[in-house]
């Protein structure tokens, strides 16, 4: 696996946050961002291949079938920008579809650098077609990209998988608005989302059999040993998922088995946590299709299409700025 210098910057916001969500006066969190580390990244793509994760398949399903009449619909010529691409292996159908129409540049945009060597190896034999990859939050690397297109070109810009749902109702809200901020009336915006299903299965998606799953999510606690000096046990951490009916959501927590005291001495924190106690690491928010109308019509966007998987309830949705 390939691994990567860390800066003395990012080094200093990994601690900063670290700190203000051990200390949150009721329920500890951690931004889910640093589950997605060059481990974490990797653990995720053999969670995207288990059984009980319908959602990875759902997703490439519907790419696959409907890449063609996606990019049909898509106003010519247009700049490609991934939030969050991954290793861009599902990324493929809409790619391949776009180069038979157009010279495209593709732009992902990751925080993981170990995810952005894989994009290269992944899709570097697509013929016609320009990769540019960018190490940035989502909205830092989309203003990049849209300060270097020329007039005549569009923006499409793809949010694939569930990301989206990693969002409370109200912040994804405000996410799509900003996003919509930066585009021009035209552009173009595939979202993906995971709809509701039953709760039983919803959990064992997120806490499989094979500790794969809590493997991505203990991971987290390893990240802070390794970069911040933590002296996490994590023999003494174990993964929980859990449904919050009154948000639709599935949580994944990382609780602790007994009172004990942690030392973060790169974070300036020693932090006590309860036998039982949290730290709430995701969410996973789940909608209805009529549910993603009305965030288009909230957010600057109408929806142009919708396409929901056969298998297992979930949506690609292309929006079209306003």
């Amino acid at each position: 696996m390939q691994t990567h210098a860390i800066t003395a910057d990012l080094i200093y916001e990994f601690a900063a946050d670290v700190r203000a969500g051990l200390t949150q006066p009721k329920q500890k969190e951690l931004p889910s961002k640093y589950l997605y580390d060059d481990v974490g990244s990797g653990l995720f793509e053999v969670i995207s291949l288990l059984p009980e994760y319908g959602l990875t398949r759902a997703d490439e399903r519907l790419l696959r079938r409907h890449a063609r009449d996606i990019v049909e619909r898509l106003p010519i010529p247009v700049i490609v920008a991934e939030l969050g691409s991954g290793s861009g292996k599902k990324t493929r159908w809409i790619l391949e579809a776009l180069c038979r129409r157009q010279q495209t540049y593709y732009c992902p945009i990751e925080i993981s650098p170990a995810a952005l060597a894989m994009v290269h190896r992944e899709l570097s034999d697509l013929d016609s077609i320009s990769i540019v990859g960018f190490e940035r939050e989502y909205l830092d690397g989309l203003l990049e990209v849209a300060a270097r297109r020329d007039d005549h070109e569009h923006l499409f810009v793809l949010f694939l998988g569930s990301t989206i749902g990693n969002f409370d109702r109200p912040a994804g809200t405000k996410f799509l608005r900003e996003v919509r901020r930066i585009l021009q009336p035209g552009d173009a915006l595939l979202l993906g989302t995971d709809l509701e299903k039953p709760i039983p299965q919803l959990i064992g998606a997120y806490n499989d059999p094979l500790g794969i799953t809590a493997a991505f999510n203990l991971n987290l606690l390893s990240r802070i040993n390794r970069e911040l000096q933590g002296e996490f046990d994590l023999r003494q951490f174990e993964h929980e998922a859990r449904f919050n009916g009154e948000a639709r959501s599935v949580e994944m927590h990382i609780r602790s088995k007994r009172k004990q005291r942690v030392a973060i001495p790169a974070a300036d924190l020693s932090v006590e946590f309860q036998e039982g106690e949290t730290i709430w690491t995701e969410s996973s928010h789940k909608y209805s299709r009529h549910d993603v109308l009305r965030m288009a019509m909230m957010t600057g966007f109408h929806c142009e299409a919708q396409w929901i998987d056969d298998q297992w309830p979930f949506a690609e949705n292309l929006f079209i700025a306003k």
